[in-house]
Order: structure tokens, then sequence, then C-alpha cells
């Protein structure tokens, strides 16, 4: 384990574009499952699905250098989803299938649900222990994401640090009493918290 004290990785999108294979498949890990997902709902067979996203990738891998992270106009969920919303609507058109436009719409609508400060709440992005992987809703599928990126980073930070983060954000203890838990004071679970919140959006893409 990498002390959090000494962490000093770049985001994961700063990573790629130094042409980090190993980042790349991060990317590709965290996010396959959800354009996946989107591709499931908007009416996509299950037997074209792969194919699709594989393009959607090979999409992302040619624009990635023109991606920034901005707060004011969305995070790279919402970047993802309107490359994804094109590949998939194109081949919906050209079998003559083409489902209102709603599909996704709740992407939009939760691309601001990771923190945009680090002194920001979780915001309502829901961490359960337990997800239904098979759950057809964007909510889950969010927290599925969010999941798979704290596996990710979790080796970077001390014990103490992740317990602070975990406990106050994911299980919804409130910080006066992991603080008092911990033996620690509220302003540094606050600190923890916001460190793994950072670092979070930054395997996520969302920040560099």
């Amino acid at each position: 384990m990498v002390p959090d004290s000494s962490a000093t990785r770049l985001s994961l999108i700063s990573r790629i574009r130094v042409n980090d294979a190993q980042a790349w498949q991060e990317l590709v890990d965290l996010y396959w499952p959800l354009v996946a997902f989107w591709c499931r709902k908007r009416g996509i067979a299950d037997a074209d699905v792969s194919d699709i996203v594989q393009d959607v990738f090979f999409a992302v891998c040619r624009a990635l250098d023109g991606y920034q992270p901005d707060r004011k106009n969305g995070c790279f969920r919402s970047w993802l989803w309107t490359i994804a919303r094109h590949k998939i609507t194109d081949v919906l058109r050209r079998s003559h299938r083409v489902p209102d436009a709603r599909g996704g719409s709740t992407a939009m609508l939760a691309t601001n649900q990771i923190p945009q400060s680090e002194t920001d709440e979780l915001a309502g992005f829901e961490l359960p222990m337990e997800l239904d992987v098979n759950e057809a809703s964007e909510r889950s599928q969010y927290g599925l994401l969010a999941k798979r990126a704290l596996r990710v980073v979790q080796d970077e930070f001390e014990p103490k640090t992740w317990e602070a983060f975990w406990r106050s954000t994911v299980d919804g203890i409130p910080v006066a009493v992991v603080a008092a838990e911990l033996g620690l004071s509220t302003a540094s679970i606050r600190k923890y918290r916001s460190r793994v919140l950072r670092r979070l959006r930054e395997q996520l893409g969302e920040l560099e």
C-alpha cells in the first residue's frame, strides 16, 4: 500500500495522454459495463452490444485529446454518453429502429452526482455495500461504476483515511460519530473524505 501522504498518481486522463496502456485498460474496465447498459436500454440486441461498445471506445480513443473536464458543461460520463448516443442512434437508424430519445436522459441528469469540489458530499451518488449488477436502473449502474473506481484507488490510501471515507460516505454515518469512533477530529474526517473523493473523480476522468 502506498500511503496517501505520498501518493502522486496522475489522473486517469492524464495517464492515457502520456500513452499509459494500463490507464487505458482501467478506463475501459470502468466504463465498458456502463456503455453496454446504455446500449441495452436503447434497444440494442445483446448480440450487437459488444461491437457497438468497441466502436464507442474507438471513437473515445480518437477524440480523447480534445476532451477537457469542465464542471460547467458536464463530466466525463456526459461526454461519453454523447459519443455513445451517436453510435447507438446510427445503428438503430440503419436498422430502421430509432426509439424515443429519452434513453440515457437519466445519464445526463446524473452527470453531476460526483462532487464538484473536494469538500462536497457525494450529493446522492449512492454506494451501497451490495448492488445488483443486473438491476436496470441508471442509479445502480452509477453506483457500480463508482465502486469499480474505488476498488482501483483503495490501495493508494492509508487504512485510517479509507475507513474515515467509507464510514462517513458509503455507510452514511455522521462525521461526528466516525470521528469519535476513530479518535480523530471532525476536520480530519472531512479532510480524509475529501481526499478520497477527489481521487475518485480523477479516476473517473472528471478531474485532471
